[in-house]
C-alpha cells in the first residue's frame, strides 16, 4: 500500500488529523534539507512535501519564492533532490511528496521523472500547474499504487471538483484561499461550505493548505478536514532561526501537539 494511503488510514483509525509539512528542497542547501526532514518527523509531522524549486512558481507566495531562489542560487538541481530522497529513504519511511511544476517534469523527461520517483521512494506528486485537460499524458505512465497524483481544488473549482478529483488518489489538496501560498490566514469566506462540497464529491481524505500559520488556524479548520498543510510558516521559521533544527522541531511541536 502507498505510504500516503496507509498513513491516512492509520490516523483515521486513531481519530487523528494528518499534519503535512512543506520544505523547499535545497534551502539553504541539500544537507540542511535532509536534517529538516528528520526534524519535522520528530516534531510530529505525518507527511512531508518537498518543493522542487522553479523559476516561475505561480502558486507560491514571496516566502517560498525567496526560498526557491536561495536554493537555485546555491546550485540545487532535480538530480541532487533525487539523490537527497535516496539518502532520506535510508533513515525513514515517512510519506514523501514532491510539489513540482509541470515544466520541470517536461524538461527532465516525463518517463524518466516518474520512474526515478518510483525508484527513490517518492509517494506522491502535487503539480499545481497541470491542467485537468492535459493530465492524461502523465496519468498513462504513472503506477498509482506506487505514486499518488494529488489533485488540487480551490473555492473557484465548483462544478469541476468531481472531474478534478476523478482518477486521482492519496488525498485532495484543498486550497483555502483565492491567493498564493503564505497569506495571513485570509481564508475563503465560506470555507466550511466549500470543504463540505469537496467531501461530498470524493471518497478520498481531504487536506487544506495555503495561509495556515499557527495553532489557531489549525483548530479552526481541523474539524472539517482529514489533514492540514503548513508551508510558508515553516519556511519562514527556518530562515528566522538560521536553520536551527532544534528550534524547527520545537516549532513543529507547537503546531502538532
Amino acid at each position: 500500500m502507498n505510504r500516503i494511503t496507509k498513513k491516512f488510514q492509520e490516523l483515521q483509525c486513531k481519530n487523528k488529523k494528518a499534519f503535512i509539512g512543506y520544505l523547499t528542497a535545497g534551502d539553504p542547501n541539500i544537507e540542511k534539507t535532509e536534517e529538516f526532514v528528520y526534524a519535522l518527523e520528530k516534531g510530529g509531522t505525518d507527511i512531508i512535501e518537498l518543493g522542487i524549486p522553479f523559476s516561475d512558481p505561480l502558486a507560491d507566495g514571496p516566502v517560498i519564492q525567496d526560498a526557491g531562489l536561495r536554493a537555485l542560487t546555491a546550485g540545487v538541481t532535480v538530480d541532487k533532490i533525487m539523490d537527497l530522497v535516496r539518502d532520506i529513504r535510508k533513515n525513514t519511511e515517512i510519506p514523501l511528496l514532491f510539489l513540482v511544476y509541470y515544466n520541470t517534469i517536461l524538461i527532465y523527461g516525463k518517463e524518466k521523472f516518474i520512474r526515478t520517483c518510483e525508484k527513490i521512494g517518492i509517494d506522491g506528486l502535487i503539480i499545481p500547474d497541470l491542467p485537468l485537460e492535459e493530465r492524461d499524458e502523465l496519468e498513462e505512465i504513472m503506477d498509482y499504487e506506487k505514486i499518488c497524483l494529488i489533485p488540487l481544488v480551490a473555492p473557484t473549482s465548483k462544478d469541476r471538483i468531481r472531474k478534478i478529483i476523478d482518477g486521482c488518489n492519496g488525498f485532495v489538496y484543498c486550497v483555502s484561499s483565492l491567493g498564493v501560498t503564505g497569506g495571513k490566514s485570509d481564508f475563503y469566506s465560506d470555507i466550511q461550505s466549500y470543504l463540505q462540497d469537496v467531501k461530498e464529491n470524493s471518497s478520498l481524505p481531504i487536506a487544506v493548505g495555503f495561509g495556515i500559520s499557527c495553532r489557531d488556524d489549525i483548530k479552526r479548520l481541523e474539524d472539517h478536514v482529514d489533514g492540514v498543510i503548513v508551508g510558508s510558516a515553516i519556511v519562514r521559521e527556518i530562515k528566522r532561526s538560521k536553520g536551527d533544527v532544534i528550534v524547527l522541531k520545537e516549532y513543529i511541536e507547537s503546531l502538532t501537539k
